[in-house]
């Protein structure tokens, strides 16, 4: 028999006692784990016939269970009813496998975040892989305070570089992506970062991933940048804001999504990525996300 939803959430809290591993891989590899995800939720998933968006997940918020199982977390998410992943990292699995694992979830991954550094030195590997997982975007997600230096020369150098790399990812039908967090806003000599990244790329090879969540802690307004910049955000990071700044699951914290979520025209929005970096309770955050944004997406123009 399998545990109830209250055990299993409990199993997979984000503490020290988190994810029994033995229990979990003896979940997924079992015959009644073809259909334990649905079951473990205590919910009814109905199909959803609503003709909306696919509704994305970046599988960074459940990075611990990925760790255990990515095809059980897979088959997880595609119960709750996401149909779309942005990947960070495939967990010690090829690119053919992790393909695999999505078709036979109905699923597809239109996004995967990929290291800087990566690009530097594999970059033929993760364009043959993205081509195999299906990634229509590659996206660099963060740089060490090492990569940012000081002053705004960093950033106009790898805006060069951005613009170089996008060109290559474009040849194979692949659009480089920048994920942003705060310190893009950072005013440097007289600059902006993130503004100058988008300036001085050519929107072909380079288009901008706008994390919400870290735009509005950097005190931005993101459709004040959909305006100034329209068209360049084709993927957004939907990841809420509680009152104290922290984190809090979509729909429960002080962003204004409505109206954010009214602008996708004009920021050019193509796939959309519910992420919480730190949740005490991943099923139920990525739950509440999902809900969320289902009762957002009709807001899109």
């Amino acid at each position: 028999m399998l545990p109830t939803s209250s055990h299993f959430k409990r199993d997979l809290k984000l503490n020290s006692r988190a994810c029994s591993r033995r229990h979990f891989i003896k979940l997924a590899s079992s015959a009644a784990g073809l259909t334990f995800a649905s079951q473990v939720l205590g919910h009814n998933h109905k199909p959803h016939t609503m003709k909306e968006a696919p509704i994305g997940l970046q599988l960074y918020t459940l990075r611990d269970i990925m760790k255990v199982s990515v095809p059980a977390t897979l088959k997880l998410v595609s119960s709750i009813g996401y149909k779309e992943m942005e990947f960070a990292g495939y967990f010690g699995h090829s690119a053919k496998d992790i393909r695999r694992m999505l078709d036979e979830e109905g699923l597809t991954a239109p996004s995967a975040h990929i290291q800087l550094t990566d690009f530097d030195t594999q970059l033929t590997k993760i364009l043959d892989d993205a081509q195999t997982v299906g990634h229509k975007y590659l996206v660099v997600p963060w740089l060490s305070e090492a990569q940012r230096g000081t002053g705004i020369s960093p950033y106009q150098k790898l805006a060069e570089k951005l613009n170089t790399l996008g060109e290559a990812c474009q040849k194979e039908g692949i659009t480089l992506a920048y994920h942003n967090h705060d310190f893009e806003f950072e005013n440097r000599e007289g600059k902006i970062p993130l503004d100058v990244l988008i300036e001085n790329t050519d929107p072909n090879n380079l288009a901008i991933e706008l994390d919400l969540y870290w735009a509005v802690k950097a005190n931005k307004d993101p459709i004040a940048y959909f305006k100034n910049y329209p068209g360049r955000f084709k993927l957004w990071h939907v990841k809420d804001m509680a009152k104290d700044g922290s984190f809090a699951d979509v729909g429960t914290g002080v962003i204004d999504f409505e109206n954010i979520f009214a602008h996708g025209k004009l920021a050019g929005i193509e796939h959309k990525f519910v992420e919480r970096d730190q949740t005490n309770d991943r099923i139920a955050t990525i739950e509440q996300g999902y809900r969320a944004v289902t009762a957002l997406n009709h807001t899109l123009g």
